[in-house]
Order: C-alpha cells, then sequence, then structure tokens
C-alpha cells in the first residue's frame, strides 16, 4: 500500500508541474519580433559584406593585443573629444569607407535605422553611421550579451522613448560572422519602431 502511495504522490507532483508550472511564461514585447525580422531580413544582408568584414578584420588585426587598459584610454579621449567638440578620433573613424557606407544604409532605411556601426572582437568601433556615445562597447550588453557570451542570437534591448525625436527606439546587436563562419565582431543598429 505504501508503495501505491508513494506512486500515487510523484504522479499528482508531475501532473501539477505540468499543469502550473513554476516559472511563470512571460510574453516578449510586441516589437521584439519586428524588430528581429527587420535584423534579418535588412541589417543582416548589409553587414555581411566584404567591406564590412575586412574593415573588422583589418582592426582585430591592428588591435591583436591590445591591453583592456589602452581600450579605456582609447574611449577615455574619445569621449573626452566628442564632450570638448574636438572631434579627432570621431573625424579619422567617420572618414572611414565602412562609415560611409553604413551611413549611406542608414539614409536608405527611410527612418527605420537611428544609428548603425560594427565594432571589432574587442568592442571597439570599426566603422559607425553618426557620433557614438563611446568608442568601447566593450563593457556593455550589446557586447556583452553577444559576442562576449558566444551568442549567436540577436539582443534587442529594452525599448525606450527618445527625448528629442520622440521616436521609440531599441537597439538590436547581434555577432558579425567571417567567411569561415568564425565570430569576428558585432553589428548594432538602433531602430525607430515607429517607422517599422
Amino acid at each position: 500500500m505504501a508503495r501505491w502511495g508513494h506512486i500515487g504522490a510523484v504522479v499528482t507532483v508531475g501532473l501539477a508541474t505540468f499543469l502550473f508550472p513554476l516559472a511563470p511564461v512571460r510574453a516578449e514585447p510586441a516589437y521584439i519580433p519586428l524588430v528581429r525580422d527587420y535584423v534579418e531580413k535588412r541589417i543582416r544582408p548589409i553587414v555581411e559584406t566584404p567591406l564590412v568584414l575586412n574593415a573588422i578584420a583589418e582592426q582585430n588585426a591592428k588591435f591583436d593585443n591590445v591591453s583592456e587598459m589602452d581600450m579605456r584610454v582609447l574611449d577615455e579621449t574619445y569621449r573626452s573629444e566628442v564632450d570638448q567638440h574636438h572631434l579627432h578620433m570621431v573625424k579619422l573613424l567617420l572618414d572611414k569607407s565602412v562609415s560611409h557606407y553604413l551611413k549611406a544604409r542608414q539614409d536608405a532605411s527611410q527612418g527605420v535605422i537611428v544609428e548603425f556601426f560594427v565594432i571589432d572582437s574587442h568592442g571597439l568601433n570599426v566603422g559607425q553611421s553618426t557620433i557614438t556615445a563611446d568608442y568601447w562597447q566593450g563593457d556593455e550588453e550589446k557586447y556583452l550579451r553577444t559576442f562576449a557570451n558566444s551568442s549567436r542570437e540577436i539582443f534587442i534591448d529594452r525599448a525606450e522613448r527618445n527625448e528629442s525625436t520622440q521616436n521609440l527606439e531599441t537597439q538590436a546587436s547581434f555577432v558579425v560572422m567571417d567567411e569561415e563562419n568564425r565570430p569576428i565582431g558585432v553589428a548594432i543598429a538602433t531602430i525607430a519602431i515607429d517607422a517599422l
């Protein structure tokens, strides 16, 4: 009798777990599938071109042995230049052919792409369509949730209202792969959800 009681208890617990899962199922926000679809169909093909892949690979080779201290110094220099409007580093980045290409794709997006940039394996900007707030993204979720995490998923950040434009925006990031399917960097696009 004790044996049947034990089996009954196991079945009851199993049935209860099936009917009432411990973790509540949360639906993702409605904008997530729209942004994911846009990134897969529009952004990824823009990034997976020889111009972008070669630019990332060249910077990876250039900064092969860069230290975290050096990256922080570069980032502080960049941010200081932006704050003081002495845009030497920014100008060098914006003058690169990969940056011109990203800017042209942003301009052709009919307002959907607000910002578009690619970073190397360390999280340093390689090319950018506009002036970014910083040069090193290696300590931010766009890098930590993709490249640093060896994830092939598109990371879509929480949507926020841009105070100056009043657009609802989110940032989507994904790992960029080379021709041999090796991770080499990350592509990041700020998307105006209202324009999708």
